[in-house]
C-alpha cells in the first residue's frame, strides 16, 4: 500500500464498506499496473483467486499478477496455496468462453516458495497445456516433425537342412525356428519428450541399434511418440535402459530451464559491461549464482565474456586466473504489482 501511494489508499478507505464481492477495485496509483483489485480475507484461495479471474475477462484486462495469497499474515501452507492458486487458474484456462485474459502472473517475493509453486506448476503442465500458455505462454505449437527413420543393415543367415526324409527335415526346420524365437524379444516405450529427439539422439539410437544385436524402429507420428526394441533379449534389455536414460537427460534439462525461468522472475544477477552498465547473466548462469548464495556456498566459478571467474557469493566481487577483480550485483526483482 505505501507503494502505491495515499491515493489509492483514499480510495480504498471511500470504498471499503461497499464491497459485494468480496473485493474492491482501485486505481494503480505509483505501482506499474492500471488497476489494482484488493482483496477481502478469506482462507479460500481458490475461490479468490477465481473471483479476481473472472473479474479481469469481465473487465476485458488482459493481464493480471497475483501475490502469493494467503502465505503472509495469514500463515497458510505455501504448498497448499500454489495447488489452490493453480487449480483456480486451470479452471479458468478451460473455459472456452475466456477471450481477453491472456497472461497470469505469480510474483513470489519469499524464494522458499519457489519450489512449491515450480513442483505444483509441474505436476499441470504435463497434463495441461493450457496452464502454460497462460503463465508465460513459453510453449509454443510445435511443427510437425518429418518421420526419422534409422536404416539397419541385417546380415541374412541361411540354412540348408539335409535329412533322410521330408518328416526328418521338418521337424529340424521347426527346431531352428523355435530356438530362434526364444532368443526373440520386443519391447516399447511411449514417452512425449520422445518427439524432441534431434540429429544428436537419432545418431545415439543408430549407434545403439549398429552395436547390439537389435532394431530399433522409431514412431514419431504416434500419440505419444514410441520406440521399439526388438532382438535378442538382453540385447533389448540393455538398449531400453539406455534409452530410458536418453529421455531422462531431455526431462531433467527441460526441468533445469524451467527452474531458471522461475528464479530469474525473482532475482537478477549482473556482471559489469561497458560504459559502465551492468550485463545479466544467462538464465542457467543466474540459477546457479542464486542456488550457490542460497546452499551459503562461499565461491562459484562462472564464465564471463569466455573467461573464468571466481565469484566471492559474500563480498560479490569476482577474480580472474590473472588477478583481475570485477564487482558484480545481485537484483532481487520485488514486484508491487497485483
Amino acid at each position: 500500500m505505501d507503494a502505491a501511494g495515499s491515493e489509492v489508499e483514499g480510495e480504498c478507505a471511500q470504498y471499503a464498506g461497499q464491497s459485494q464481492s468480496g473485493f474492491i477495485t482501485t486505481q494503480g496509483g505509483k505501482l506499474l499496473c492500471s488497476k489494482i483489485i484488493h482483496l477481502i480475507h478469506d482462507n479460500n484461495v481458490k475461490s479468490q483467486v477465481s473471483k479476481v479471474l473472472h473479474e479481469c475477462e469481465l473487465r476485458m484486462y488482459k493481464s493480471v499478477a497475483f501475490p502469493a495469497i494467503g502465505t503472509g499474515q495469514a500463515g497458510q501452507s505455501p504448498a497448499k496455496v500454489a495447488d489452490n492458486m493453480l487449480d483456480a487458474i486451470v479452471e479458468f484456462a478451460s473455459k472456452r468462453s475466456v477471450q481477453h485474459l491472456k497472461k497470469i502472473k505469480i510474483v513470489i517475493f519469499q524464494t522458499n516458495m519457489l519450489r512449491d509453486f515450480y513442483e505444483s506448476m509441474k505436476k499441470r503442465e504435463d497434463s495441461d497445456s493450457s496452464i502454460t500458455a497462460f503463465l508465460g505462454g513459453k510453449k509454443q505449437p510445435t511443427e510437425k516433425k518429418k518421420p526419422m527413420v534409422l536404416e539397419k543393415k541385417v546380415d541374412l543367415a541361411t540354412f540348408q537342412i539335409c535329412g533322410e526324409n521330408q518328416k526328418n527335415v521338418d521337424a529340424t526346420e521347426s527346431w531352428i525356428k523355435n530356438l530362434i524365437l526364444k532368443e526373440q524379444f520386443e519391447d516399447s516405450i511411449s514417452d512425449e519428450l520422445i518427439e524432441n529427439f534431434d540429429k544428436r539422439q537419432i545418431d545415439t539410437l543408430a549407434d545403439l541399434q549398429r552395436r547390439n544385436r537389435v532394431t530399433i524402429k522409431l514412431e514419431n507420428e504416434r500419440s505419444p511418440p514410441c520406440i521399439k526394441i526388438s532382438g535378442i533379449s538382453r540385447d533389448v534389455c540393455s538398449v531400453y535402459v539406455e534409452v530410458q536414460k536418453m529421455i531422462q537427460k531431455i526431462k531433467d534439462t527441460e526441468e533445469e530451464r524451467s527452474k531458471a525461468e522461475l528464479v530469474y522472475n525473482l532475482v537478477e544477477w549482473r556482471y559489469p559491461g561497458s560504459n559502465d552498465s551492468f550485463v545479466a547473466f544467462d538464465k542457467l548462469t543466474n540459477m546457479q549464482l542464486e542456488d550457490a548464495k542460497r546452499a551459503k556456498k562461499p565461491h562459484l566459478t562462472v564464465k564471463i565474456n569466455k573467461k573464468n571467474y571466481k565469484v566471492d557469493l559474500n563480498t560479490l566481487q569476482a577474480n580472474d586466473d590473472q588477478g583481475k577483480t570485477i564487482n558484480i550485483q545481485r537484483v532481487p526483482k520485488n514486484e508491487g504489482k497485483l
